[in-house]
Parts: structure tokens; C-alpha cells; sequence
């Protein structure tokens, strides 16, 4: 059966103050249709869970979209800088930064998709993150030391963007994974978009090429240059003029609410539902 559907419809099934994962790394194929949809849709209350967001965090807190964000890191690698709006949002207190390493979020994500409570982690020792968190720490069964273990972090949804996928939610990612596979075992559903659909019997012929199996998978959307603006490996690369011009914009609302409903149709951003 075709899992096929519309971006439009597949937003929509997200409900407000989900957990919502978003798959890629800093400038690389980040879910970037899904993210403007959402925005489009007027979202509200999600927290997102990345382990090194750019964009794609960026304009959801700048958007109104999110309430708090669990990442390890958010900005535009040495391209760009740090991330304004993330950090503005967070700064006025209408983004709660739930801060974690980017290994951390792995950790919280590994223990979710293994179905535990938490997953041990080494290399919190001496670091202030630990107490700022709360992390815990437990004896290890074995030799009494103690153990820094992070709770389970579950995604009610990830989004996440492929190069390639079937009808039946079978996709197939080109170069780095990041942390998508993780995601997609992780959380409760997977939305997929993909740059092209593709007939099923390659994923057939080729299934270790499959990334992501189908049967994780709930909906799937074509969705080509979903990435843009950033990156999609094998597509296209990110599309520095255009996060430059938004970084400039993001200096101040009423100029950034202009240049997002110019070049994208995100009108009132900060607005409620009409």
C-alpha cells in the first residue's frame, strides 16, 4: 500500500507541543520543506531535538514555532556564525534551551530506540553540564564506579529527508547518515520526504542500500529540493547568498517577517492562527 501523500497533509497529522526530531547536521539536509510547512501551518509548542541544528532550528524559533530546543549545538558552522534568532528567542525567554553535548542527544536517542529508561555515557566527568541538567548518575553494576546515563528522549515525530525513497517509505540516503537512522528507530512516527520517489524494485535488487526500512516509515512526501536552502549530497549545496541574506534579516523582526513572506510565502510569522 502507497504511503504516499502530500507535504501539506503530512504536517498537518503533527499536533502543537510535539516532540519533534529533525534529521540532517548544520547545513546538511535538514528537512527544510517540512520546517517551512510547519511555519506555514502556524505550529506551535514543539520542542525539537537535533544534535547540531542551523536553519532549520533558527527560523522555528524565530517563527513562534518552538518552546524549547534539545541540541548540542545551533549555527551556520564558520560559514555564518551562531544561530540569531535561537539565541535571541532563548535570550527573551520564549525558548527554553535544553542544552546536551551532541553525543548526549545521541545517548538519550539510542535509549529510546532500544526501549530503556536511559543509556550510560562517559564523558561528563568535570563538565558543569551534568549539574546544570541534572543528569544523574548510577553505580556500575559491575566495578561500583560511577556513571553519568541520560534519560531516553523519545520523539513523538521525526522528520527527516532523503535522496531517495519508495512509495512504501523504503529510503535510501547518499553520504553521511548523521543521526537520521537513529531517529527513525527512536521515534514514534517517521515523516519522510525525499528529493525523487523511485520504484520499489531497486530497494529489491540493492537492499543493502536501504538506509531507512519502510515498515519505520508512516508517511512519505516527494519533495524535491526539500533541503533548500541547505545541502542535499549528489543534488545541491547549501545556498550560502540566501542563509547570508536571512542571517542579515534575522537582525530585526519586522525586516526578517518581510523577507520570509517575500521569499517564501511566510507571512505573520509570530502571529496566532487566524
Amino acid at each position: 500500500m502507497s504511503k504516499l501523500t502530500s507535504l501539506q497533509e503530512a504536517v498537518k497529522s503533527i499536533p502543537d507541543n510535539a516532540v519533534v526530531a529533525l534529521g540532517g547536521n548544520t547545513l546538511h539536509r535538514a528537512p527544510c520543506a517540512a520546517v517551512h510547512e510547519l511555519i506555514r501551518q502556524r505550529k506551535r509548542g514543539l520542542e525539537l531535538v537535533k544534535t547540531a541544528g542551523s536553519y532549520d532550528v533558527d527560523v522555528l524559533c524565530g517563527a513562534g514555532v518552538a518552546r524549547a530546543v534539545s541540541t548540542g549545538y545551533v549555527g551556520y558552522e564558520n560559514v555564518l556564525g551562531l544561530a540569531p534568532l535561537y539565541r535571541r528567542t532563548v535570550e527573551q525567554g520564549e525558548v527554553e534551551a535544553r542544552e546536551h553535548t551532541c553525543y548526549s542527544v545521541i545517548a538519550g536517542l539510542r535509549a529510546a530506540a532500544q526501549g530503556v529508561p536511559f543509556m550510560p555515557m562517559g564523558g561528563l566527568t568535570g563538565s558543569q553540564l551534568a549539574s546544570a541538567r541534572q543528569f544523574k548518575q548510577v553505580a556500575d553494576p559491575y566495578t561500583g564506579t560511577p556513571v553519568y546515563v541520560i534519560p531516553a528522549i523519545q520523539p513523538e515525530v521525526a522528520l527527516i529527508h532523503v535522496q531517495e525513497a519508495d512509495e512504501q517509505g523504503n529510503a535510501r540516503i547518499w553520504g553521511s547518515l548523521f543521526e537520521d537512522v537513529l531517529m527513525a528507530h527512536a521515534a514514534q512516527r517517521v515523516i519522510l520526504t525525499a528529493e525523487r520517489i523511485v520504484d520499489g524494485a531497486s530497494f529489491a535488487e540493492h537492499p543493502e542500500r536501504t538506509s531507512i526500512p519502510g515498515f519505520l516509515v508512516s508517511v512519505v512526501v516527494e519533495a524535491p529540493r526539500g533541503a533548500w536552502p541547505l545541502s542535499c549530497h549528489g543534488f545541491y549545496s547549501y545556498d550560502q547568498a540566501y542563509l547570508a541574506a536571512f542571517v542579515q534579516a534575522a537582525a530585526d523582526p519586522a525586516t526578517l517577517e518581510r523577507f520570509l513572506e517575500e521569499r517564501l510565502g511566510l507571512a505573520r510569522l509570530a502571529a496566532g492562527r487566524a
